[in-house]
């Protein structure tokens, strides 16, 4: 069995934030600094027609704003699903790299894939405690149950920017991520990319794909 190492502090997730608005503020007045010649007051019939020119050298910075805007909307609007089943890869590594108490294991011979849409700020990974009926969303006491989950294991969480990130629970076996011998630390958010994979008990791996 591997134990995860116990840490504690939040990880630092910093969302990426959008490019700040343009900068409109500097007056269309005060643009053209440079023209000095005599009697600078701009009382008169209006100056130099190409003095105009300076509200759209403003608006020049925005432009490129709605494309950020709708490469935001896409990404929280984007769908993340999650595939969830036996791995026969992962479950002959963590049998390498476990004590004789995992001999007894046997990989399902037969587990039919599930496969659920990300949906929420958050989705629990674990087995249903039937002492007090709490079901994780994704609960892994269904026939065939692993064994190795535990029952509050970990959570996928959805970050500001519409992505995905794994936590785990401080879970007894831990949590992995992509064939890793080195378990994450618990309660650390690890962001996830489209087709990662993320395993945990003896032989479940959940991978997420952005659709």
């Amino acid at each position: 069995m591997i134990s995860p190492p116990s840490s504690g502090g939040p990880g630092q997730d910093t969302g990426g934030q959008g490019g700040g608005y343009g900068y409109p503020h500097p007056g269309a007045t005060q643009a053209p600094p440079g023209q000095g010649g005599p009697g600078g007051r701009p009382g008169g019939p209006g100056g130099p027609g190409g003095f105009p020119q300076a509200p759209q050298q403003a608006q020049a910075p925005q432009a490129p704003q709605a494309p950020h805007q709708s490469q935001s909307q896409g990404a929280r609007s984007g769908t993340w699903t999650a595939t969830i089943g036996p791995d026969r890869e992962y479950f002959m590594a963590m049998m390498q790299r476990s004590g004789p108490e995992a001999a007894g294991l046997n990989l399902p011979a037969y587990s039919p894939e599930q496969q659920r849409t990300l949906t929420g700020n958050q989705v629990t990974i674990g087995r249903r405690r039937h002492s007090t009926g709490d079901t994780p969303d994704i609960d892994l006491s269904v026939p065939p149950e692993d064994p190795g989950v535990s029952h509050q294991h970990a959570m996928l969480v959805q970050q500001p920017d519409g992505s995905w990130a794994v936590v785990d629970q401080n879970s007894t076996n831990g949590t992995t991520v992509n064939m890793s011998e080195e378990p994450i630390q618990p309660f650390v958010p690890v962001p996830l990319q489209d087709g990662d994979r993320v395993h945990v008990g003896a032989w479940t791996t959940i991978t997420v794909r952005r659709g």
